[in-house]
């Protein structure tokens, strides 16, 4: 479980395709405190330690994973947002986050606003009854709040901050983002159709 607090900006490193996804991704964290088997939340997406080194840690992503979000597009110097797991007594300063990708969103349009940057998204069909206006979603690993929904379209104001701390400035209108739903809207989505 994470909060969509990203704690470090990873780069991807290497890359290899066969047997299946390896990436090696360099990193702040101490990486003698990643066991094989940890969990870290790599764009959002959770992803389990393989192997580590002096500053680097790999993680394999199954087929599955490719499918839903960006990581089969990964190059090497991509910028990864990173956040490991909670532990029992830590701050939640963002949302409560799985890093279960639902799937990816696609950036519409980019406007500044005084030092702030409004970011206009389109979700699939199939996600966008569960973004609500005011409600949370996790993009690329970092916990949002939605500002207005419009269809499928909705919209986030991105503080400069945020922006700093995160791989935000490499994004650009057209791209995929990873995009994981708040858990509580999912529920209660659940909850109607057995009502029904």
């Amino acid at each position: 479980m994470f909060t969509g607090l990203v704690t470090d900006i990873g780069t991807l490193v290497e890359r290899s395709d066969a047997p299946g996804l390896r990436l090696k991704i360099r990193t702040a964290y101490d990486t003698a405190t990643l066991p094989p088997g940890a969990s870290l939340a790599c764009d959002g997406v959770w992803l389990i330690v393989v192997e580590t080194g002096p500053d680097w840690f790999a993680v394999e992503a199954s087929e599955e994973t490719q499918a839903r979000t960006t990581v089969g597009g990964w190059q090497t110097g991509r910028r990864i947002n990173l956040e490991r797991p909670l532990r029992v007594g830590d701050e939640l300063g963002g949302h409560i986050v799985a890093g279960h990708v639902d799937g990816t969103a696609r950036v519409v349009e980019m406007t500044p606003v005084g030092g702030s940057i409004r970011m206009l998204f389109e979700a699939p069909e199939e996600l966008a009854r569960f973004i609500a206006a005011k409600g949370s979603v996790a993009l690329n690993g970092v916990s949002l709040t939605v500002n207005e929904v419009s269809g499928r379209r909705f919209g986030i104001t991105m503080i400069p901050h945020t922006r700093s701390v995160t791989n935000w400035d490499d994004v650009q209108v057209g791209d995929a983002v990873n995009i994981e739903i708040d858990t509580m809207a999912r529920y209660v989505a659940r909850l109607q159709e057995w009502q029904d």
